[in-house]
Formats: structure tokens, sequence, C-alpha cells
């Protein structure tokens, strides 16, 4: 199996892996090779790991010294996978290169090239059908992934799982990065805020998240003593309150739809005296919530918030704690919380 990360937390990947009971057997920038399991079997495990973005299930290793080698083993490899398979809509085809080796991209773009010259030549149709694009949100998929670790050495499978991470595109008016990360998570959660409904956004300055609400049309409390900016500066949508977020709680009887919570705060605080009253008491009914793990062991942080007794585990369904692309050293924590 094949595990594709974020660059510059592959030990962080690795750990997680063997935690979960799989056989490292290589690593490199942005990826961790693990022993297989028996047969096509996947983890049930799989949709809680927080650090692989996707995973190939069963990789086939390629090596060669040109594009055309490369090129004419991946082609033959896909075409022999595809016998007793017929293909009649859009299917993913996605060519991708490790981090930090200079120039691979150009290798990859050429062997992408020449593969569906070949592709073409045997099966136009199915070519014709081919995306570029990862389905969204998290899951199984099949299609052809191609990961190249080095320039003559690659790995294809036609199975592989999505952890629903994916690079965002910005928006000029939003006023910082971290709209990037609530973007995201909407698609690992697999909804979004919709115009009418209410957010309460702690911590909120300079406003990325908050905007990101209001411009679905959302209507949203945004906390923090500091100053808005961009997008989120006088939105009509939007109404500042300087208040600690830490000291806030809903009137009686009012519930969000959503609570969403980006601070440069201990994560045990933040889990203890937000994430656990807002669920436990229903202030909320789902959650986008960024815990930074930067001076915490973030292994120690994940099972004490996935603890048995732990109010994630008692009261939230479909949650989802995943390292995003737009993430730095923090965790993002989506999930319903049950009625």
């Amino acid at each position: 199996m094949l595990f594709l990360g974020q660059h510059g937390f592959e030990t962080l990947l690795e750990h997680e892996l063997i935690a979960d009971g799989l056989t490292v057997r290589e690593n490199g920038p942005g990826w961790v090779g693990a022993e297989p399991l028996a047969g096509d079997e996947v983890p049930q495990s799989i949709d809680e790991l927080c650090f692989p973005h996707l995973t190939l299930l069963a990789p086939h290793e390629i090596r060669g010294d040109s594009v055309n080698s490369l090129a004419g083993q991946l082609a033959t490899y896909f075409l022999e996978s595809l016998r007793g398979e017929r293909i009649d809509a859009p299917w993913p085809c996605l060519f991708l290169e490790t981090a930090e080796v200079t120039g691979l991209g150009r290798r990859t773009s050429a062997v992408e090239k020449a593969f569906y010259e070949l592709l073409r030549k045997k099966l136009n149709r199915v070519a014709k059908l081919a995306s570029p694009d990862a389905p969204r949100g998290p899951g199984p998929g099949r299609g052809l992934v191609v990961y190249f670790a080095d320039f003559g050495r690659l790995f294809a499978g036609r199975e592989f799982w999505r952890g629903g991470q994916r690079r965002m595109a910005d928006d000029a008016a939003a006023p910082s990065r971290s709209y990037l990360k609530v973007e995201e998570a909407y698609i690992v959660l697999g909804r979004e805020p919709t115009e009418g409904e209410t957010v309460c956004d702690l911590g909120a300055a300079p406003g990325g998240w908050s905007y990101s609400a209001a411009k679905r049309g959302a209507r949203v409390i945004a906390l923090d003593n500091g100053p808005l900016k961009g997008g989120a500066l006088n939105h009509p949508l939007i109404e500042h309150r300087l208040e600690d977020a830490f000291n806030f709680a809903p009137a009686e009887g009012q519930v969000f739809d959503w609570l969403f919570c980006d601070m440069v705060e201990e994560p045990n605080h933040v889990f203890e005296n937000i994430i656990t009253p807002w669920i436990a008491r229903g202030w909320c009914r789902r959650f986008v919530v960024n815990l930074k793990f930067g001076r915490t062991d973030p292994f120690a942080l994940l099972r004490d918030v996935r603890a048995a007794g732990s109010v994630l585990s008692t009261k939230v369904d479909g949650l989802r704690i995943r390292h995003l692309y737009h993430d730095r050293e923090e965790f993002t924590l989506v999930g319903e919380v049950r009625a």
C-alpha cells in the first residue's frame, strides 16, 4: 500500500500507520510505503487515519530509464488490468509526483503525454473519458493513479482511497489563508453552510471562516477582540462581537447550525472548554474545529479526543479528523452532533 500525505509530515504519517498495525517498508518526501494486507483487504480504520491524503491500495511498481520505457510499461499494466472491464463513464486518471525532486514535474508530464498517446491508439474511447480530477470527498475510488517517486520509478494503482483533502482555490476577498482550510473541511464533511443557516465563529479574526460562510448566505456571529478584515469587514451577514470566545454561551434554547473554531490556543484547553460543552449541551448541529498540535504530542491528543468517554465518541456522527492539504501543525475536526 502506498500512502500519500503532505510533504514534511512523513514521520507523523509513518507513526500513524505503525500505530494502526501496518508494517512500513520505506518512505520518501510526502509518501510512505507499507506492507499490503491479505488479498485486497482494506484496513477497517482507513477512514479514521489523519495524515494520508490518498492511498493506493495495491500499487504496481514500474522502473525505467526513459520516458518511453515508463509510459510503455504503464500502458501495458493499465490495459491488462482492464480485461473484462467496460468503461462507459468518466474515470479519474491522476498523475502525481513526490515533492523536492527538481524537474520531476516535467518527467511526470512527459510520461503522462506518452501514456495517453499509447492509450488512444489502443482504446481511444477510454482515453477520451479520462479525467484529471479526483472525485470530491472521502471514500474509495477506481481509475488510475500514477505516483512518481523519482525519475525512473513510479507506482501505479487502479484502486485507491481518498481522505478528502485537496488543494482549494483562493478568493481575493478572503481575509487570510485560513479561509482555504474551512473550504477544504466542507469537502471532508460532505456539507457546507447554506443560505439562512446560522454560524458561530469563535476566535474569528481576521474573518476567513466567517467570510466563507457568509458568502454562501449563512448568518454569522463572529467573536474575537481582534479586527475583521477583507471580505469579512462590514459584511451584512456577519455580526462582529468583541468578546472572549471562551466566555461565550448561546442564549437559552439557541442552537447554531455550525460551530467554527480556529484559535491559536493549547489544544486540550480548546477541546475541554469549547468543543466539549458546545457538543454536550447541543449548542450546535455540526462543527469545523482546528486543534493545534505544534507543542503537543499529536497522537496523545488524538487518543484523548477519541477516548471511549469523549464527547466526540458519544455524541457525534460522521466524525473525521484530518491533516488537511492547507493545514500546518494542526488537525481539522468535522462532524454532525446527534439530535
